[in-house]
């Protein structure tokens, strides 16, 4: 039997296929020399992929958990998939509950929520609401590309801006930016903190490993700006990727104190799901000559596995490789000053939005 040939990478896209959620039914059919597999070779090389978006109109917009190893209970996602196409993506498998592929789908076939804004003014408006942090950007991003055109994330934040509410925002765009009048606002309240993710300070790695996000020396850029502006800005070295990105930390420590970050955190690389074989084709397309090297540095640091679930170590990692990782970023933050506790966010602050065009009388 002849062994299987790497996927060819496709140009300004992350996921190297379109493998199907094989948790839902779907079946990814591989190739096995049929017609279908000589199918471009008679009718010609496929149209370039194109964004669509679908409108979206779920009844509430705020999502809890209960996850004790995360610092907040309750998030916002404006979007659904993410056209960053960040390979390394844990959002990725949600696109299976759509029928859609956690690959190439996930990054093409985006779903928008236009109501977030008023859903959002009226479940904070609900009597017994009590305010906490609340997370934008913690499964696809908020400033993603299609943000630009739809605004969706801009309401959401003007909203919590106007009521006085406690924000989070991880992002690595600086399309946050746009947003910086708000921002720079309820910082002065202590009420918002903004991690923006720096995965590589090469930005030939940073074009396959997430093709449409914008180059690391913009998201720097964007965190000197919000530190400048009074908003506190930590960087986020998320993930790193042993073998690939993991050599970097220092250096990106480095960068991130120079724009004025005021902490760093890190998450170690997770495989949940489908992730894991479209992270293996896209490592077969782009690293080849260490591919098994990354897989099995990720599998030590996961206990024998793709991917640990579990909470705590899921985020950090086990075993020697982890802890190597993990002496290393202590050791950058706390030369370049980035082990700093972020300040914390106000909650006493809050005023609840009108309930039907009336203000609360008690």
């Amino acid at each position: 039997m002849e062994p299987t040939r790497p996927l060819p990478a496709i140009s300004g896209r992350g996921a190297p296929t379109n493998l199907r959620p094989t948790r839902t039914g779907s079946l990814d059919r591989a190739a096995d020399g049929d017609w279908l597999d000589t199918a471009e070779d008679i009718d010609g090389t496929a149209p370039a992929l194109r964004t669509t978006v679908t409108v979206e109109h779920p009844r509430t917009i705020i999502a809890r958990n209960n996850s004790p190893d995360i610092g907040f209970d309750r998030s916002i996602n404006p979007y659904r998939g993410c056209e960053h196409g960040c390979i390394y993506c844990f959002a990725r498998p949600t696109h299976a509950f759509h029928d859609l592929s956690p690959g190439l789908d996930f990054e093409s076939r985006l779903f928008a929520k236009p109501d977030a804004a008023a859903l959002l003014r009226g479940e904070l408006a609900k009597r017994g609401y009590v305010p906490a942090p609340l997370a934008i950007g913690t499964n696809t991003d908020g400033y993603q590309p299609i943000e630009r055109e739809w605004g969706v994330t801009r309401a959401v934040v003007e909203v919590l801006a106007e009521t006085r509410h406690p924000l989070i925002v991880t992002t690595k765009s600086d399309r946050i930016l746009r947003d910086i009048d708000l921002l720079a606002d309820m910082a002065r309240d202590n009420l918002v903190g903004v991690a923006i993710s720096v995965t590589t300070l090469d930005p030939a790695v940073a074009r396959t490993l997430e093709p449409r996000a914008p180059h690391p020396k913009r998201r720097l850029a964007a965190i000197r700006k919000l530190i400048d502006a009074g908003v506190p800005t930590q960087v986020n070295i998320s993930p790193i990727i042993p073998a690939i990105t993991a050599h970097e930390i220092e250096a990106i420590m480095a960068a991130a104190a120079e724009a004025g970050a005021i902490r760093a955190s890190y998450i170690l690389l997770r495989l949940p799901h489908e992730v894991a074989p479209l992270f293996r084709a896209w490592l077969d397309a782009h690293y080849p000559d260490r591919a098994a090297k990354v897989i099995h540095m990720v599998q030590d640091i996961r206990g024998g596995r793709d991917n640990d679930p579990d909470y705590f170590s899921r985020m950090k990692g086990r075993g020697v490789w982890a802890q190597l990782i993990r002496t290393r970023v202590k050791r950058a933050a706390r030369e370049h000053g980035l082990d700093k506790s972020f300040p914390p966010l106000r909650s006493d602050l809050f005023r609840p939005p009108e309930r039907d065009g009336q203000m609360e009388l008690f």
